[in-house]
């Protein structure tokens, strides 16, 4: 019996030593790597120098920066309201780039842009700029 014993011991403390070193080695996992942060410390790039022979080009997830140039409005009586006052809510390009409308539609709109989305359009202009739009940009009067 005192062989059974004595393996039984050694089976009971080689199993407490794993159980030990085991904890040991988890317990050290768990604590982690807590060195100071480096928050504001990231090491960047010098910029690159630009030479006269470098190959510039524009990104295209940015906002052009080129100019604009809205459309010419045809001439006649009327242009200089129609660009004034349309051009406070939209661009002219909205006028250009409208099929022609019969003359009866471009009344509708301007009423329209008065009426229900408050363009502060006086009587006078807005009859002149109706007159000029069935003038210029109608079926019958629109050049392609």
């Amino acid at each position: 019996m005192g062989l059974v014993k004595r393996y039984f011991a050694l089976f009971l403390g080689g199993s407490l030593a794993i159980v030990l070193a085991a904890g040991l080695l988890f317990a050290q996992v768990e604590q982690g790597n807590y060195a100071p942060a480096t928050l504001g410390q990231l090491q960047q790039p010098a910029p690159a120098a630009l030479t006269d022979d470098s190959v510039y080009r524009v990104s295209v997830y940015r906002v052009s920066v080129y100019p604009q140039y809205p459309p010419e409005l045809a001439e006649g009586e009327g242009r200089a309201e129609t660009a004034s006052f349309c051009s406070l809510c939209h661009s002219t390009r909205y006028i250009t780039m409208q099929p022609p409308l019969p003359a009866a539609t471009w009344e509708a709109e301007v009423t329209k842009m008065r009426k229900t989305l408050g363009a502060p359009i006086p009587d006078a202009s807005a009859a002149l700029i109706i007159k000029y739009l069935q003038t210029h940009y109608a079926p019958e009067t629109r050049k392609q």
